[in-house]
């Protein structure tokens, strides 16, 4: 009964606006207003530039891409020789890893989810915590942590040095065979940047195709835009604020509960971590920082009840301050049929994910 009741009361809200659907065809212009909290100053939707912003200290050529890609997936770069920036950013899982929390160097668990490196390239703030502010960071941030590939640079070179192939991938990128530890983390991050997803369903209509998106989509967006309250964190082109937010995703003094407080030390941002882009968010389950949403039908439950405010656990020693819930987060009340359709429309953010083959290891 209360199965068919939702359903009815979702039929009801689609009927009460049967232009709904034509007023998204005709353009911006035409759709009604987003549902946004005070203070909010939301970015409008749109499509995803082709080509991500490259640096002056690091043009992107094609050469420092080719570089970048053997690198990438180059296992003699970490401590052990066993893993490589690809063993938790696999092209075949989304370039993700599909664990709940990465494993890396001697088989240490992390406290994290390895988000995609897929559209990486248009972050301004990388890591779940932002404490990196470019690729370049990010790459070395990474290879350097004794959790994930525990590399030693000056090891890893003379390595590098001794792989006859190498010196003309680093003589063709920057003029001679230098190796040095800022060249391999710039073709590194260089390779990432290429990595993009700019064409999905929801792009194409944003640049004037109208039938990209079908009628379920459609309102799946008009809920993203209105009462699911999706927009007040992800607008823009990209789909993210680039800000941070507590879920209710971490608990006190559990793995890595801080978020992007022990980048600032300001009490407000204990437990909140990074608003992720969604494009290509059907390939890259399990979601939110500590992958507790093994699918989407876990995470939109999740919102749609409003998480939860954690308790403070007493007695622990830790002097860091109570998480408190985003007042963005409010429960939403979305019918079966309202889920269905916001499912649709993140399901449109999917597109085909770029995919390679892994490069073949130099001997």
């Amino acid at each position: 009964m209360r199965l068919c009741l939702a359903l009815l009361f979702w039929v009801g809200e689609v009927l009460a606006d049967p232009t709904l659907v034509e007023r998204y065809r005709q353009g911006q212009e035409h759709w009604p207003a987003a549902t946004l909290d005070a203070g909010i100053q939301a970015e409008p939707l749109a499509a995803l530039p082709t080509e991500p912003p490259c640096p002056a200290s690091n043009p992107c050529t094609q050469a420092s891409r080719v570089l970048g890609k053997q690198l990438f997936f180059e296992r003699r770069l970490s401590g052990s020789g066993q893993l490589a920036c690809a063993s938790c950013h696999d092209p075949d899982l989304g370039w993700a890893d599909g664990r709940r929390q990465a494993i890396g160097h001697n088989r240490q668990v992390g406290t994290m989810n390895s988000p995609t490196v897929v559209n990486s390239g248009y972050l301004q703030r990388l890591f779940w915590d932002g404490r990196a502010n470019s690729l370049e960071q990010q790459a070395m941030a990474s290879w350097l942590n004794p959790v994930e590939m525990a590399g030693d640079p000056d090891v890893a070179i003379a390595t590098l040095q001794r792989l006859p192939g190498y010196a003309e991938l680093f003589t063709n990128t920057y003029g001679d065979a230098t190796i040095s530890r800022e060249r391999i983390v710039n073709a590194i991050a260089s390779f990432s940047r290429s990595l993009t997803l700019t064409n999905t369903p929801f792009d194409q209509f944003m640049r004037g195709n109208t039938d990209a998106l079908d009628e379920q989509e459609i309102r799946g967006l008009h809920l993203f835009r209105t009462k699911a309250r999706c927009i007040n964190c992800h607008n823009g082109p990209l789909l993210s604020d680039e800000s941070f937010h507590h879920l209710g995703t971490s608990f006190h003094t559990v793995g890595n509960f801080k978020g992007r407080y022990s980048v600032t030390g300001d009490a407000t941002d204990v437990g909140a971590f990074r608003t992720p882009p969604l494009r290509g968010v059907g390939k890259t389950a399990p979601y939110v920082h500590t992958g507790m949403a093994i699918d989407l039908d876990m995470l939109l439950s999740l919102y749609n009840m409003g998480w939860w405010q954690n308790a403070e656990i007493i007695g622990t020693g830790d002097e860091t301050p109570q998480a408190q819930l985003s007042p963005l987060i409010k429960p939403l009340g979305l019918s079966t049929g309202e889920l269905a359709d916001l499912k649709a429309f993140l399901l449109s953010l999917t597109g085909d994910m770029p995919y390679m083959a892994p490069t073949a290891e130099l001997p």
